[in-house]
């Protein structure tokens, strides 16, 4: 790329939504933007936003304009898929956007809750992979009583048919009676792993719902309605998987 082609790195910035081009330019100016590992502080920088590789205070900013990443809640008896041979409901029937996107990781039909969407290969595949060790959090419902020391021996660990698991984090959250809400991490994305993993331990599932995906996080979003992820978000996103 010559010095007249490209893009002025703080429109490329303002137009993937950090900022006013002013902003922008401050944070340039104050060190705070590298591209392709380099730290820049000219505001003349020019860059290819299609291929160049750029980080805001250590955070990826995505300025590929035909990427795009979004966050679902999933309704109970939806599978997760954007299609499904045997004609039950399907992630496509709640979304309403010309790009073909790919659903990250899955939820069983009968949990609820976050899934992220995209069509980012790359982030998607190592949203996934096990050795990224991508955090997961659910709300489960169960019943009670349940002993003290619940929480320590999910995180120590129990063996299940196709080896060990545990938690990472162990809370309750609510508790009404004897119906508990628990709140459970985990980094690993075994098929029923939180329903296994309880039921091991004597207490099955009656409601699940994830409601955090890495830094993502299901907030106020509805059963069956999507929006998009912030610039931030995003960033966070590439973070917790090294890009």
């Amino acid at each position: 790329m010559t010095e007249n082609e490209g893009v002025r790195l703080q429109k490329v910035l303002a137009e993937a939504g950090i900022g006013s081009r002013r902003h922008c330019e401050e944070l340039i100016g104050e060190g705070r933007v590298t591209v392709d590992g380099k730290k820049i502080f000219r505001f003349g920088e020019r860059v290819d936003p299609r291929s160049a590789v750029i980080h805001v205070d250590g955070k990826r900013v995505e300025t590929r304009a035909e990427m795009r990443y979004y966050a679902i809640n999933k309704p109970l008896g939806v599978v997760s898929t954007m299609s499904d041979e045997r004609g039950r409901k399907s992630l496509a029937e709640y979304v309403d956007v010309p790009e073909r996107l790919f659903h990250v990781g899955r939820l069983d039909t009968d949990t609820e809750g976050l899934i992220l969407l995209t069509n980012d290969g790359e982030l998607s595949h190592r949203l996934t992979h096990p050795s990224y060790g991508v955090n997961k959090t659910y709300l489960a419902e169960i019943h009670g009583p349940i002993p003290r020391d619940l929480g320590r021996r999910l995180r120590a660990g129990v063996t299940l048919d196709d080896g060990p698991a545990k938690a990472d984090k162990f809370r309750i959250f609510d508790q009404v009676g004897k119906r508990i809400l628990v709140e459970i991490t985990l980094h690993e994305g075994r098929k029923h792993i939180v329903r296994r993993l309880l039921k091991e331990v004597g207490f099955p599932v009656q409601q699940l719902a994830r409601i955090e995906f890495g830094p993502i996080k299901l907030g106020q979003l509805k059963p069956g309605t999507m929006r998009a992820l912030t610039v931030q978000e995003v960033g966070e996103l590439y973070k917790a998987v090294g890009l």
